[in-house]
């Protein structure tokens, strides 16, 4: 584990105006990864000691923290994030924490998977946030309780080891653990605020699971597949057309700035597995006058086999789902839309059902990691 320590130290009082015009944040490289931690994906927060000023369910609320300087409660300031009470000593003569009082809450990840890095973002905490933050992962089959989460027999390993954090600031931590983890452990030492937690990684589905169901959307975040890379990523990421579910507003989908030459725009998709796609779907949802005018996907068996187009250049209708079944089963273990000239789609589902050399790679990978 490395630690991006860049915004460590103390916050400025809020002086008034923007509340974000002094917050430190930075390019983090691992959050071209999901996030695992996606309440779309299922990520919640199960439990938590303490949240007397600030429900832990915030931590994980899509889109930055929000704050009101003068919206206060019947506990005080409310805070858009995780907050807990001040920690107090045992006595008079000891006032203080001592060094292993910390407040904790337990995250279930909306998808197992490998973690790449970690976001702890203390926005608008700028007197009151953690002194230290330290994050476990644990790996639990099936749906345990939070009792069960914090019994003995749970085996945490250590994510991010103890270290300072800034206020009002978006704090980065590479993680280098390969193994699949379910579960989190957010640790803030002694006590204070969390805003937001990210936690950036690769989806490592259940093959058992994919096999049971048989057909499936095999390039569907949740079931491991991603968006490698695209052309343009102005005003979305291009992990969104593979989130679950349907899109319910225009940034819910992907969308690129307006071209001004001959080119069109693309992603490209690792699948879950090698797979055989028989069917696939386009949804436009929500993108009217911006959706993308044509569409054409193309497969690839590995990191050096040929693209080849299953669907032709197709019209596209702006906030229409659109439905193709294949004339044969494409074999891949990549995919590709383009769209032309740009504009948007907001969600690609790819139907079929993995290969036996597919279902060996993914039960291998799944194997080493642990699951």
């Amino acid at each position: 584990m490395t630690a991006i320590e860049s915004f460590t130290g103390d916050a400025n009082p809020y002086g008034g105006g923007d509340p974000y015009a002094d917050y430190r944040t930075a390019d983090f490289p691992f959050t071209r990864y999901a996030d695992l931690a996606d309440r779309r994906l299922g990520a919640g927060v199960v439990a938590a000691n303490d949240e007397f000023f600030a429900q832990r369910e915030n931590l994980l609320v899509p889109g930055p923290a929000e704050f009101d300087p003068e919206h206060f409660g019947h506990k005080g300031k409310v805070m858009d994030g995780w907050e807990t009470r001040r920690r107090r000593g045992a006595s008079a003569d000891h006032p203080w924490p001592t060094a292993e009082d910390h407040d904790w809450a337990l995250v279930r990840l909306g998808a197992p998977g490998v973690i790449r890095g970690i976001v702890v973002d203390t926005a608008h905490f700028r007197g009151n946030y953690p002194q230290a933050v330290s994050v476990e992962g644990a790996s639990v089959p099936g749906s345990p309780s939070a009792e069960e989460l914090l019994g003995d027999h749970v085996k945490w390993t250590t994510l991010i080891p103890r270290t300072p954090v800034g206020g009002h600031a978006a704090n980065g931590f590479s993680v280098s653990v390969e193994q699949r983890f379910t579960h989190l452990r957010v640790n803030q030492h002694p006590d204070g605020g969390i805003a937001r937690l990210r936690v950036h990684g690769e989806v490592v589905p259940d093959p058992e699971w994919l096999t049971v169901l048989g057909t499936f959307d095999v390039v569907a975040l949740e079931n491991g597949g991603r968006a490698e890379d695209a052309s343009n990523l102005f005003y979305s990421p291009a992990s969104n057309t593979i989130q679950p579910g349907r899109s319910r507003k225009m940034d819910d989908g992907w969308e690129t700035r307006r071209r001004r030459d001959r080119g069109n725009d693309w992603i490209r998709y690792r699948l879950a597995a090698q797979a055989r796609i028989r069917a696939l779907e386009i949804d436009t949802a929500y993108l009217k006058g911006n959706s993308a005018g044509w569409a054409a996907v193309s497969v690839k068996d590995g990191e050096s086999g040929e693209w080849t187009e299953i669907l032709p250049r197709t019209r596209l209708q702006p906030d229409t789902n659109h439905r193709f079944v294949l004339p044969a089963p494409a074999v891949g273990t990549h995919a590709r839309v383009d769209i032309y000239p740009d504009g948007g789609i907001s969600r690609l589902r790819l139907f079929g059902s993995l290969t036996e050399a597919g279902t060996a790679a993914l039960t291998a990978r799944h194997q080493e990691l642990g699951g």
